[in-house]
């Protein structure tokens, strides 16, 4: 198969920006606050996808999609983030990760009602093994949270997951650029409540604080869902496209140790190889079980 045609590359490098974002997104609220810091972080991102819309002379989207647009990006990147947020800022991070690893289960289940894609018994058995490594990955070492943090988690994940299954539907009439960059500009539109605090905290930031920025907008932002829309417009399913989600705990411990000087422990180490091995019998289980897909 050729490279370029199969979703696995996009999704990959999909999730290695967004891991990046763990790192730097840390750094960066050590000066901006959460919300201002989500605004300016699209908002960026939305104004460089419009740039490449206006010199590739994109299409705009039919009148009849506009809506469709508006949903991903309120429970894409509007809704999205302000969960995330406020769920973060109650729980410990060992559960944050844990109820966000729901969200490839919750893309998988809805997919089946929505766009009846069937997942075989190995992949529901890999998606099992992936959620219990990244539950050995964060709870190992960490502490289990209970309290209404939970409940904004959940609606995180349940938020992008409904992401995932828009993105699903908006592949089959447009390109990748094309579904991104308009589904970011309108969650830029919606978290613009935030401009003034923004625009207050962007003019006092230090100069490195500015090249966090920089990497979370044009890398973790635009350029990483572009990739991410790429990835599932080619897959056949939306669960074989967001099971990677699964690898973003691992691979923010690993981006922790190259940029941030943090060295994985043992839970990191083993979760980690317990999430690597779910995610080969998810994509290869077919040869692995020696069964024939249809």
């Amino acid at each position: 198969m050729n490279i370029k045609q199969s979703y696995h590359i996009y999704a990959a490098a999909t999730i290695i920006l967004w891991s990046l974002a763990y790192v730097f997104t840390r750094l960066a609220l050590e000066h901006f606050t959460a919300f201002p810091l989500g605004f300016i972080r699209y908002f960026i991102a939305s104004v460089l996808l419009i740039i490449v819309a206006i010199a590739t002379k994109m299409k705009m989207p039919k009148a009849k999609d506009i809506p469709i647009f508006i949903a991903a990006g309120f429970f894409g990147f509007f809704f999205y983030m302000i969960a995330f947020n406020q769920g973060q800022g109650q729980v410990s991070s060992a559960t944050a990760s844990v109820i966000i690893a729901t969200a490839p289960v919750m893309s998988a289940f809805m997919a089946r009602f929505v766009y009846k894609e069937r997942l075989r018994g190995y992949k529901w058995l890999a998606i099992v093994i992936e959620f219990a490594g990244v539950a050995v990955l964060t709870l190992l070492n960490g502490v289990f949270s209970v309290n209404s943090g939970l409940w904004w988690l959940f609606g995180a994940a349940l938020a992008f997951s409904i992401y995932n299954l828009i993105q699903k539907k908006l592949a089959t009439e447009y390109t990748s650029l094309q579904a991104s960059t308009f589904s970011i500009f309108a969650g830029a539109v919606m978290l613009a409540i935030f401009a003034p605090s923004a625009i207050g905290e962007i003019t006092s930031a230090p100069p490195i604080q500015y090249v966090y920025i920089a990497i979370l907008s044009l890398g973790s932002s635009a350029g990483a869902y572009v990739l991410w829309a790429k990835a599932l417009s080619l897959s056949k399913q939306t669960a074989q496209v967001s099971n990677y989600m699964f690898g973003i705990p691992f691979a923010a411990s690993l981006m922790g140790f190259v940029f941030g000087g943090e060295i994985p422990d043992m839970a990191t180490i083993i979760g980690g190889g317990i999430i690597l091995a779910g995610m080969v019998v998810f994509n290869f289980g077919d040869r692995v079980f020696k069964i024939r897909e249809k």
